[in-house]
């Protein structure tokens, strides 16, 4: 596959946004900063950084089978995240869909996201079965 296509995890994408939820380059997923958002906008499990990050993650699954991937081609993670209350929790749901030998992660604490109610933003990278 040549070229630069979106991906979108089957979810409506809005042509006012300006980035992708996902890109597509070659054998390469870029996986956009993600928060625990549904459908309509509204933070999922408010106040449950744990919650947000399964829900993130169910996500992310929907957009990894859309391109025939799964967990096991996610190569790095970066965490954005408001709390450490309870972070260290967000491991077990790490566990949930991710095996060994587990991606690089990074955790970055920040002051605040640019989604209100949001804990916790995750981008993952991934390389895709050829």
């Amino acid at each position: 596959m040549t070229g630069r296509h979106m991906v979108t995890g089957g979810r409506v994408w809005p042509e006012r946004y300006t980035f992708s939820p996902a890109l597509r380059v070659g054998n390469w997923l870029f996986i956009a900063g993600t928060t625990a958002s549904d459908e309509r906008g509204a933070i999922v499990s408010p106040g449950d950084i744990v919650g947000q990050t399964r829900y993130i993650f169910q996500k992310f699954a929907a957009t990894l089978a859309e391109v025939g991937a799964g967990f096991e081609h996610i190569v790095e993670t970066t965490e954005y995240f408001t709390t450490t209350e309870n972070y260290k929790q967000t491991a077990d749901v790490r566990r949930e869909f991710f095996r060994p030998p587990y991606p690089a992660a990074t955790g970055v604490l920040v002051k605040g996201l640019l989604r209100e109610g949001a804990l916790i933003e995750i981008k993952a990278l991934a390389v895709l079965p050829e």
